[in-house]
């Protein structure tokens, strides 16, 4: 397939609207069924390029969970714990410990299911029933992978009346050394990025506490490469093999910290007993329970607790859940990983990732602030490491 015609660009009165190789070759995809869009093309070959290098860097099965070009969750397959399996709502999946590619979709769906809700969803593995089951479950609007077994296939195919947007990724492509794009009928070009990112990044540890195990190590390549693939600025917070919270977008580099940590506060206090154990009516839909456990952390739009509310949601009256227990629940989160796609300009990033039970940090450096960034690192104990390399994405 030379090119593809879209609906429309970005808006509806974007229009004629195509995807297209501009040396005139075949495109690296085939469009299994539906009509992706413009902006699902842009989450496809975003999204794509993310678990490709989480599966060479960490040598697992990884999948992400794309909005609007940046990704609301990317993880490897690790298994689940019972209480994740609850909080990711996958617990009556049957198989899902056999399929890591179902346990890394899991989580990626998991991390922050309000932002995901009509996600992208990228597999850096050939797509297997396990996880065509989940996917067929959730409102998303397609998914990219190097291939699709027949069961899956036939799973898939039951979604929006066949109508779901599938495309297969040839896995040996490799884009050009240079890229191009318009800007108000202007051309831009700039080479490929194609930086590796591994553990070899981590080695220009610049705090007193230099112990960098293993698992911080895995989860720092985790946010970083997210990082890579999310429009700047932004802060990514990763623990147990995912990306638990993306600040993506923010003007502030304190703001991305700040999206970043609530978002990954948000991921460890649904797995608190008071959220797996709310009583919810047996007809409350999925999206539904996730807005209302979002405001049940939150208390962002109503008091889901409150008389004349509660009987919408739940068949008795919830608990609330006080600043105090949840406060107090954080408190004894440690070993969150955090990475930075360029360089904290002050020490309140470090202050606000702590916050979040952050143990480990990896930021580019060369802020004219290192030294105070550092000192607050050395007074919290936190061991941060200097990449020399900006990650931003636009």
């Amino acid at each position: 397939m030379k090119e593809f015609e879209l609906k429309y660009g970005c808006n509806p009165n974007q229009k004629p609207a195509r995807i297209y190789m501009a040396d005139g070759s075949d495109l690296p995809v085939e469009i299994i069924s539906g009509r992706p869009g413009y902006i699902n093309f842009l989450d496809a070959l975003n999204s794509w390029q993310l678990v490709k290098e989480l599966k060479e860097a960490l040598g697992m099965p990884a999948a992400a969970s794309f909005k609007h070009v940046s990704p609301a969750g990317a993880a490897i397959g690790l298994p689940l714990t019972d209480k994740q399996k609850k909080a990711c709502f996958v617990d009556d999946i049957e198989g899902l410990d056999d399929s890591p590619l179902a346990c890394a979709y899991a989580r990626a769906r998991g991390t922050d299911r309000m932002c995901s809700f009509g996600d992208w969803i990228a597999l850096s593995d050939e797509c297997d029933a396990v996880t065509a089951k989940i996917i067929k479950r959730e409102v998303s609007d397609g998914v990219i992978a190097p291939g699709y077994t027949d069961e899956a296939l036939e799973i898939l195919s039951a979604k929006k009346k066949g109508n779901y947007n599938v495309i297969k990724i040839d896995p040996c492509y490799t884009p050009a050394e240079k890229e191009s794009k318009q800007v108000f009928g202007v051309t831009f070009e700039q080479g490929h990025n194609f930086f590796k990112i591994d553990e070899a990044l981590l080695t220009n540890v610049v705090t007193e506490n230099k112990i960098l195990p293993s698992e911080a190590k895995r989860d720092l390549i985790v946010a970083l490469i997210t990082l890579k693939y999310t429009q700047s600025n932004s802060v990514c917070y990763a623990h147990d093999g995912q990306a638990i919270g993306v600040g993506a977008g923010q003007q502030s580099r304190v703001h991305c910290t700040r999206l970043a940590g609530s978002k990954a506060d948000t991921w460890f206090l649904r797995q608190h007993d008071k959220v797996l154990g709310l009583p919810f009516k047996p007809e409350m839909k999925r999206p539904d329970r996730d807005n209302v456990i979002d405001a049940y952390i939150n208390r962002n739009e109503e008091d889901c607790c409150a008389d004349g509310n509660w009987q919408k949601y739940f068949t008795e009256q919830p608990e609330r859940f006080t600043d105090e227990e949840q406060r107090a629940y954080l408190d004894t989160i440690t070993g969150v990983s955090c990475g930075s796609d360029a360089f904290f300009p002050f020490f309140d990033n470090v202050q606000r990732a702590a916050a979040s039970g952050v143990s480990y940090i990896a930021q580019p450096g060369g802020s004219i602030r290192d030294d105070a960034v550092i000192e607050c690192c050395n007074e919290l104990g936190i061991t941060m490491a200097f990449t020399g390399m900006r990650l931003f994405h636009h």
